[in-house]
């Protein structure tokens, strides 16, 4: 597996990956779809996008990287990262944040932050943990399911 940056040869993938994460409705916050248009401003408006390509020209994950703020609080990132569900269970998630850490961390950030992890979100938090990313709390009923029901966020960070 290749981790590198994305190019526009790759939007139609990503922004599909995106949009399936989306639709599943239990771990980002977003609700609207990307299409070629928004997808590819969207992509190209983050301080980094990087791709796990399987080197057969598949793009089988994603993640972006940009400022969790701005100021005084700019030298804190935020990520997110979305696997294809056809590839899930084979650590493509932990070699996209292991290189995302990388790109962070060379980037100037000092500290990588994640706002609202879902509780419920067992894999990507022990994921988390096991790198050393350490939980700041809990947030109750903080993230609005696709059935409607709320469920907990916990927030989580790693200096880099």
């Amino acid at each position: 597996m290749l981790m590198r940056e994305y190019n526009e040869s790759d939007l139609r993938q990503m922004i599909a990956i995106w949009n399936e994460v989306v639709l599943e409705g239990n771990a980002f916050p977003q609700e609207e779809l990307l299409d070629s248009e928004t997808g590819k401003k969207f992509f190209s408006s983050q301080s980094y996008c990087g791709v796990a390509d399987d080197q057969s020209g598949n793009i089988v994950g994603l993640y972006i990287l940009h400022p969790n703020n701005v100021g005084r609080c700019g030298h804190i990132c935020n990520a997110s990262y979305a696997v294809s569900s056809d590839c899930r269970g084979k650590h493509i998630g932990e070699m996209l944040v292991r290189d995302c850490l990388e790109k962070a961390k060379g980037i100037g950030f000092g500290i990588l932050q994640f706002n609202a992890v879902v509780e419920t979100n067992i894999h990507a938090r022990h994921l988390y943990e096991r790198i050393g990313f350490r939980q700041l709390g809990v947030i109750p009923k903080g993230f609005r399911m696709k059935d409607g029901h709320f469920e907990n966020i916990c927030p989580y960070y790693i200096e880099l």
